[in-house]
């Protein structure tokens, strides 16, 4: 069996009585839906018109929020529907980042993450989902696809339908039959500052972007109550990105130098420590942050990136306790530069499988966060009036390689749309990145460092680093998903 939706845009006049029947079905509170209808007006007075779009799970074949899960409290059924588990949820809310649809949100009572499940309790004794069987028009079909003898499989066979994203590779399973662009491609349309019926929902970012080549005039949405999320992901985790690349910027430094430093390798685990409070902090479900131990989900990378955070700790103790009381085995301080560097790269695997954040997919994150490692931990090390010409020298080839990977990051042409508009969110009236990032973090610390002045300089440093941290964070959420 491989369940799918068929929504035929022929026939749907914008009713809602499908958002309207999931709600009841679900009991979902005021604010958020599991499907919902989306209205977009294209042309000019008077020759204008105005089209629909039902929007909800994907039940994708290739499901990024099921990877990304770091719990398997988002799982693929054998019927090929994508259900989920509230008790096991913990809130972390990474499959809202990986869904490209923005179909997850985070249930406001329950404070776990919800979507459409097809009412597989329905499907599972021979029941339609209710938003089928109360649609008008029946633009809604749904059914097993692999059955010849089901309506949608001979609609599909007869049809040429469109898929939202295809180019994520999820294979979706939500088909529309003349599906139009202007609804379906969420940076199609402008957003207008209120909608006829309503306020629009806060949203992290309300965009006028540039027409598509093939657009009929003007295009606006006029309604649309989706999901609205503003940031997923805030400044906790800006914070634990900053605070990580410390913990493991200093022993990788320590390292690299053949020394030893209980001050500083105290610092480091200090530091780490801290990361794991804010990534504690930042779940819905913060009780439950032990599922990741007991409950792993071994593709994701939050539950791979949680065992090398483990292990970076545990050897780094070890090597804090000995070098307070005796020698550090030189291939102790390897081990733990290796974890210390595993710590550091491995947020761009997990920002890799945020598939919704396209601003999110460089191919040079990795390399970026090491070189940001590198720069926050000889930060951290000239604050501690370490005056060396070694941390001079290398403070300063990690600011100016942290300053040509922002710039590459920014200018290199992107392949889509949604990363050239939050790319351009960075650089383009963007304070935080222009006086926080680039004045305060590089262009001050390399005038000090010119001058000798290296404590000064490596706290500037830690500050702009901070607020990069921050503005690449949000600016990889401002581009609306549905």
């Amino acid at each position: 069996m491989n369940y799918g939706f068929i929504i035929d845009n022929r026939k749907c006049i914008g009713c809602h009585a499908c958002t309207v029947a999931c709600k009841q079905e679900h009991d979902l509170p005021i604010g958020v839906n599991r499907t919902w209808v989306k209205y977009v007006e294209k042309g000019q007075f008077p020759n204008t018109r105005r089209v629909f779009s039902v929007q909800r799970c994907n039940h994708c074949a290739n499901a990024p929020c099921v990877e990304i899960c770091p719990v398997s409290a988002l799982w693929t059924r054998k019927d090929g529907i994508v259900d989920f588990d509230s008790q096991r949820c913990i809130g972390c809310k990474a499959c809202m980042q990986a869904c490209p649809y923005d179909a997850i949100y985070i249930h406001p009572d329950d404070l776990t993450a919800a979507k459409c499940n097809y009412c597989a309790h329905r499907v599972e004794v021979g029941l339609l989902p209710p938003c089928v069987n109360v649609c008008p028009e029946h633009a809604i079909i749904a059914g097993d696809m692999d059955d010849p003898q089901t309506e949608i499989a001979q609609t599909l066979s007869r049809f040429q339908v469109q898929v939202r994203k295809p180019e994520k590779g999820t294979r979706p399973k939500v088909f529309y039959i003349e599906g139009d662009a202007a609804s379906l491609n969420p940076t199609y349309a402008s957003t207008p500052e209120g909608y006829l019926w309503s306020e629009i929902p806060q949203r992290v970012y309300q965009i006028a972007p540039p027409r598509l080549e093939e657009a009929e005039g003007e295009a606006r949405r006029v309604y649309d109550q989706g999901q609205s999320h503003q940031e997923s992901w805030g400044w906790k985790v800006s914070a634990y990105l900053w605070t990580k690349s410390i913990a493991a910027g200093i022993p990788m430094y320590l390292f690299a130098i053949s020394r030893t430093s209980p001050m500083l390798l105290l610092a480091s685990l200090i530091f780490l420590m801290i990361t794991t409070v804010l990534l504690i902090a930042d779940l819905k479900q913060p009780k439950r942050f032990h599922f990741i131990v007991f409950r792993p989900q071994w593709r994701s990378w939050l539950t791979r990136g949680a065992f090398v955070l483990m292990a970076f700790g545990l050897f780094l103790t070890v090597e804090v306790i000995l070098a307070w009381t005796g020698t550090v085995p030189i291939w102790l301080s390897g081990v733990t530069a290796f974890f210390a560097f595993g710590s550091a790269i491995y947020s761009a695997f997990l920002f890799w499988q945020a598939k919704g954040r396209d601003f999110w997919q460089s191919p040079l994150f990795a390399l970026h966060l090491t070189v940001m490692a590198m720069l926050a931990g000889s930060a951290l090390i000239s604050i501690l009036n370490d005056q060396s010409r070694f941390v001079t020298a290398f403070l300063t080839t990690t600011l100016i390689g942290h300053a040509a990977l922002i710039a590459f990051d920014l200018m290199a042409i992107h392949s889509t749309q949604h990363a050239k508009i939050a790319a351009r969110s960075v650089y383009v009236k963007n304070w935080l990145f222009w006086i926080g990032a680039v004045k305060v973090g590089i262009v001050l610390p390399l005038i000090l460092l010119w001058f000798g002045i290296l404590g000064p300089a490596g706290l500037l440093a830690l500050i702009g680093l901070y607020a990069y941290e921050r503005v690449w964070i949000r600016a990889g959420q401002i581009v609306p998903l549905s």
